[in-house]
């Protein structure tokens, strides 16, 4: 009998409530929707950028398209 109450005694500090593990969960719970929150935001942002940079003009006002020989120098035997 004394053993019963000896084991209780030593076993009653590790016994958890419910009441923590909500708590518990409820604090992983928000932490996770604050980092779901941060990268759809993120994510929102990139797409945004990505657009904008898609719609951009990326040639030289001043670039030419026509080939140019490489090989008319004095190095090259064009003969």
């Amino acid at each position: 009998m004394l053993s019963n109450y000896s084991t209780i005694f030593l076993l009653t500090p590790l016994l958890i409530n419910q009441s923590d593990i909500v708590t518990v969960l409820i604090i992983v719970v928000l932490i996770f929707s604050i980092l779901l929150i941060l990268g759809v935001r993120k994510s929102y942002k990139l797409k945004k950028e990505n657009e904008k940079l898609n719609s951009m003009d990326t040639k030289m006002p001043d670039e030419e398209e026509t080939y140019k020989d490489f090989t008319e120098g004095h190095m090259y035997d064009n003969k």
